[in-house]
């Protein structure tokens, strides 16, 4: 099973292989030239990505041609185009959508068997569920969404030895990004029930997970379509506290927050739980209030300093990340000041910067303004350089600080974790000097010597659990 894009997909390959364990299937290695049937778990997010699992596909049959196995396309880009990417690209032997999540097992012995599937036929899973979230639980149970509906047993194989271990609370998203495409072949906006979240944690934790890291398409949204006894706006200042109490966890960390629907209870739980990172992964995308309209989204560089800021006089030092957009159609230089004046302002820990480009089906793609290519690679070098320097001081800030880091890689006398203020792959990390004796999946507290870049350079003080 070859897996490409977030962190959410790496929960649904875990989810597939557990099913397909459970269905009588063994995994191997994927060099090993032993498999039956190659399973490539593609993303379709942005052009990029799509070509990265394309790639991927093409290098897959490659190896199929030699040891004979199947090439099956599961995951978003399959989810999303369906019969035309099977036409498109008919090295993959079968391309399947979210509806054949729950009987895969029965659909490779169909494949291997040299049975015809019928490729997924994609259509707007919006549509699938009511349009009032707290209508949606009970029609849930009649759709396939990724990660839910397991009941008491926990459907998962993990993939790999890391300490660290994605857990899915919600599927989807209902706000409307004009830039955005992910609602359409994600679906609506459903949660986990809390109980079977916490069940999966403790799952996790007993087969070596010691970090948690909650994914989702907007965690801020968890619990809005919960019964009212377990949900509710603050169902995820709830569920942190019970996540964090599980057995064999050291810490629990939050991800993907809408800033606008990121309440002050909220920003309390995260910054003030003992057990849950003092981090926050808040999607900003731009803080001009033209662009953000554009967008279909809220907020203003100062509505957004102010957010910080509140995270700040809880948390002094906090882990702040986010994510911007520059070469928005109809971006102007004053839109980019203002973005400027944000991240200058907001000191941030970690910054990615992206170009706009069109998705298929989005608002945006539409939109009149539309910048030339040239411009928007400048402004992103630009924005980046600004951003190299300035996550680069935050780093720096932190020399002579303590922080907690959980050991994750031990190669050799090299060792390597991350703080609480970094997430995983994506926020730089920790580089241990003096670690004799430290193993995977202990949590230390050290002093921080150096920083390079937004990498820290720690010594370790004590083992803390």
């Amino acid at each position: 099973m070859l897996t490409l894009g977030c962190a959410r997909n790496e929960v649904d390959s875990e989810e597939l292989a557990g099913r397909l364990t459970d269905g009588g299937w063994n995994l191997v290695d994927a060099d090993s030239g032993a498999a039956d049937v190659i399973v490539v778990n593609t993303c379709g997010f942005v052009e990029s990505a799509k070509k990265d699992s394309v790639d991927t596909l093409l290098a897959a049959h490659d190896v199929a041609e030699t040891s004979g196995a199947k090439v099956v396309a599961v995951g978003c880009m399959a989810q999303r185009y369906g019969s035309e990417l099977a036409e498109s690209l008919p090295e993959a032997d079968a391309v399947l959508g979210f509806d054949h999540y729950p009987n895969l097992g029965e659909r490779l012995d169909d494949v291997v068997a040299g049975r015809t599937v019928a490729s997924h036929q994609p259509t707007d899973r919006r549509t699938l569920l009511p349009i009032s979230p707290v209508q949606r639980p009970a029609a849930a149970e009649q759709v396939a969404v990724p990660g839910h509906g397991w009941g008491p047993r926990v459907l998962r194989t993990r993939l790999d030895d890391s300490p660290v271990a994605s857990l899915k609370i919600a599927s989807g998203c209902d706000r409307r990004c004009s830039f955005c495409a992910i609602p359409s072949f994600r679906g609506s906006f459903v949660s986990r029930h809390p109980d079977e979240i916490v069940a999966e944690a403790a799952w996790l934790a007993q087969h070596g997970a010691r970090e948690l890291f909650l994914v989702s398409e907007n965690s801020t949204s968890y619990g809005k379509d919960l019964p009212r006894e377990v949900g509710g706006p603050d169902a995820l200042d709830k569920l942190l506290p019970r996540l964090a109490a599980v057995d064999g966890v050291l810490r629990v960390r939050v991800s993907y927050l809408q800033p606008a629907e990121t309440r002050p209870g909220l920003v309390r739980t995260i910054a003030t739980t003992d057990g849950v990172a003092d981090y926050f992964d808040l999607s900003f995308q731009h803080s001009s209030e033209r662009v953000l309209r554009r967008m279909r989204r809220f907020g203003s560089t100062d509505s957004f300093l102010e957010l910080t800021k509140q995270i700040r006089a809880l948390a002094p030092e906090a882990g702040i990340r986010t994510n911007v957009i520059v070469g928005f159609p109809g971006e102007t230089d004053a839109d980019l000041d203002e973005l400027r004046r944000f991240l200058t302002g907001a000191r941030l820990d970690a910054v990615g910067v992206f170009g706009y480009s069109d998705e298929d089906g989005t608002e945006a793609e539409t939109l009149d303004g539309k910048l030339d290519p040239e411009v928007i690679t400048e402004r992103v070098a630009e924005i980046g350089g600004l951003v190299e320097e300035l996550t680069s001081q935050r780093a720096e800030d932190r020399i002579g600080q303590e922080v907690a880091v959980l050991v994750e890689t031990v190669d050799g006398g090299e060792l390597a974790g991350r703080a609480a203020h970094q997430a995983p792959e994506v926020d730089g990390e920790c580089v241990i000097v003096d670690g004799d004796g430290l193993a995977v999946g202990d949590m230390v507290r050290a002093k921080v010597e150096a920083s390079e870049g937004v990498d820290l350079v720690v010594r370790p003080l004590e083992v803390l659990r």
